[in-house]
């Protein structure tokens, strides 16, 4: 008897209205590969691997704001794309986690 399988639990990002392949996808500024790191589904970036999207509270965003880090981490997703010829970039688009 085989054991069910569960599904990969995925990490999404809609894409921005206009972007058309061919793109380029950056998680921290780190270039991600179609088909190895990310798959397009419904105009959807689909990531196999968790993503976090810290969200900060007025206290951290002051401290940073002057300097002192607060070591959370904070995925961001990018997207360079090309729109009649002129490069764009989509700078941190929203993560939706599984669920």
């Amino acid at each position: 008897m085989t054991a069910p399988r569960h599904p990969r639990p995925e990490w999404r990002v809609p894409l921005p209205p206009g972007v058309r392949p061919p793109f380029e996808v950056y998680v921290n500024g780190v270039l991600q590969e179609l088909g190895s790191d990310y798959r397009v589904s419904e105009h959807e970036l689909v990531f196999g691997r968790e993503l976090v999207r810290a969200k900060l509270s007025g206290w951290a965003w002051l401290l940073g704001f002057w300097g002192i880090g607060t070591y959370k981490r904070n995925d961001e997703v990018d997207v360079r794309y090309e729109v009649n010829g002129q490069a764009m970039l989509a700078h941190a688009l929203d993560i939706r986690p599984p669920g």
